[in-house]
């Protein structure tokens, strides 16, 4: 395993939010004392807690998917994959609002293909939001000639997905590409060849643990 590439502890994408909500707390101590500012210093550790970014050791195993996203396994099926057409497996990892939000490349390759589409806000957990919820999906050429696709899925409070990749970009195997806020769910679509490793209910951190091998 390897550490992957050097990173803030709390996420770039959240210096503003803790910025605003340390600095409201502090204000409203030092006007009005500590037990007004109390529920905003609680507010604060949230916001901290909500945007940390821990670094991860990446496995280095050969042939195989690691996990894009921290939170619990909701969907292991076989279904038509609606990005490149074909039947694949799929592996839906469920984030809630205390999960790490940070997202990573499941394979290494090239990027083929990045949709975006607008859509709804349903609760994540719920399969439906597979297909109607505000998405962003990147079609991943990986180094062995297999075809993954991941996608970031909006959920019921997230507002704003964020993808720092595009197309004809060559990617690591746990890279950060993206980030989703408040709640929300990955799926990756990959060949039935590859043997799944999670279950339902498994719990899993992202760019630490393995999704899926494809066999020799």
């Amino acid at each position: 395993m390897t550490e992957g590439p050097r990173q803030w502890i709390v996420a770039r994408e959240g210096w503003v939010h803790v910025a605003v909500a340390v600095g409201a707390a502090a204000i409203v101590q030092w006007l009005a004392g500590w037990m007004w500012a109390l529920p905003l210093w609680l507010l604060s550790l949230f916001v901290v807690q909500f945007f940390r970014d821990p670094p991860r050791r990446i496995p280095q195993a050969s042939r195989a998917v690691i996990c894009p996203a921290d939170g619990r396994i909701i969907a292991v099926d076989e279904v038509r994959d609606p990005y490149i057409e074909r039947t694949a497996r799929r592996v839906s990892i469920f984030m809630n609002v205390f999960n790490v939000h940070a997202n990573r490349i499941p394979v290494s390759g090239v990027i083929k293909r990045r949709w975006y589409h607008p859509g709804s806000f349903f609760n994540a957990a719920l399969d439906k939001a597979s297909r109607d919820n505000e998405r962003n999906a990147l079609w991943i050429h990986t180094e062995d000639g297999s075809e993954v696709v991941v996608v970031q899925v909006a959920g019921l409070i997230a507002r704003r997905i964020l993808c720092y990749v595009q197309e004809g970009a060559r990617v690591q195997r746990g890279e950060r590409f993206g980030f989703i806020r408040f709640g929300s769910r990955v799926d990756v679509y990959l060949p039935t060849a590859y043997q799944v490793q999670v279950s339902l209910g498994d719990r899993v951190a992202g760019g630490r643990d393995i999704l899926a091998f494809l066999p020799e």
